[in-house]
């Protein structure tokens, strides 16, 4: 493959990785403290409708792209310098993101979606975003901070190459 097509894979790569601690970062800090201003039954609503309209290829594209990118760029980048730190971002995005989503918050995500606020008392919605929001924010602080390092360990190669690039043209 040709090594500008390589660059630019490996630049999407690192893009998407970034949009991906990104979105996770800004949900931590807008999202999460903006729902615990709301009572339980208007946060269990909301947490509901967020989990629907969330399973969009935007998102998806951003989810399972970093990691699929990544996977690519380890195996055209294979042999170089860089490889240790591809390998590396791509195992935290894989472990510290895809996984504790997949096997945290979405099944959390997926009991939240059978609760019927209209037939539980005060207590019980009380009670349900308690249980919930506890674990969630859990595994959303995990997977946000799993995304941002594999962006930094995405970065720091492509840093490295550039201060090179810098170094020989003076």
């Amino acid at each position: 493959m040709e090594a500008t097509t390589k660059s630019i894979i490996w630049l999407i790569a690192t893009l998407l990785t970034g949009l991906s601690a990104g979105f996770f970062y800004a949900w931590k800090v807008s999202v999460i403290p903006g729902t615990k201003l709301i009572n339980a039954r208007n946060y269990i609503e909301t947490m509901q409708s967020i989990n629907r309209a969330i399973i969009n290829p935007a998102f998806m594209l951003v989810f399972f792209g970093p990691f699929l990118l990544q996977i690519l760029t380890i195996y055209q980048f294979r042999g170089t310098s860089a490889i240790a730190y591809l390998l590396a971002a791509c195992l935290c995005y894989f472990l510290g993101t895809l996984l504790v989503t997949v096997l945290g918050n979405v099944p959390l995500n997926n009991s939240l979606d059978l609760l019927n606020i209209n037939d539980m008392s005060p207590e019980q919605l009380d009670h349900s975003r308690l249980q919930y929001a506890l674990k969630w924010n859990r595994f959303h602080t995990l997977r946000t901070v799993f995304a941002v390092l594999s962006f930094i360990l995405m970065l720091i190669p492509t840093l490295t190459q550039l201060q090179h690039s810098i170094q020989q043209n003076h």
